[in-house]
């Protein structure tokens, strides 16, 4: 059985927790890098992925889901510019801890109230066809969405969609250049 909507997003939280805890705690600063990029990566474009795929599901289907999405984009805000600030750091700089620190107390929080009250909430109102069928959605979104944080970019569709297609490529190319783990499924593997 293919993974529903909520399985998708969780799997993203939890690639993103880990990254973070390798940034934390690594005493090489060159992996320090390298997880600094995957982190920014997978945290930027999930926060799109959502904001264009999830969050409407809410507004459309959920009641008070116009409230949640809204709640959910200002958090999203936060952690965004906090990002932002922290993907052009480097290890050296003696607020690159403290800045990913920060960003992440922000971040868990939201992922715990997402987890406990949005997504169950959403699963309910949803088939496992439709749950499926949004993952997916969701997967593909994220394909083509930018991979840096850029907070003030629109967070609605449709103008959140046409900036992300044109900021994308730019991201996307500057990610070649990028310094990432050895890991497989990497946006650029040919730069490890």
């Amino acid at each position: 059985m293919a993974p529903g909507i909520s399985d998708a997003i969780k799997t993203d939280h939890r690639e993103i927790e880990s990254y973070y805890d390798k940034i934390i705690n690594s005493p090489d600063k060159d992996e320090q890098t390298r997880f600094q990029n995957l982190f920014t990566w997978e945290l930027a474009r999930h926060s799109i992925g959502e904001e264009l795929v999830v969050y409407p599901v809410f507004e459309k289907l959920l009641s008070g889901g116009i409230d949640m999405a809204n709640k959910d984009r200002e958090e999203h805000l936060k952690v965004k510019e906090q990002l932002k600030a922290f993907q052009s750091m480097r290890p050296s700089d003696t607020q690159f801890i403290p800045t990913i620190k920060e960003l992440m107390e922000n971040l868990s929080k939201h992922i715990r109230e997402e987890e406990a009250d949005d997504l169950p909430k959403l699963e309910a109102a949803l088939s496992q066809e439709d749950s499926q069928g949004y993952a997916k959605s969701f997967g593909r979104t994220k394909m083509f969405v930018p991979s840096r944080s850029h907070p003030s970019a629109p967070d609605k569709p449709p103008f959140e969609t046409v900036v992300g297609l044109l900021t994308a490529p730019i991201d996307h190319l500057a990610d070649l250049f990028r310094k990432w783990p050895d890991t497989s499924g990497m946006p650029n593997p040919s730069t490890k």
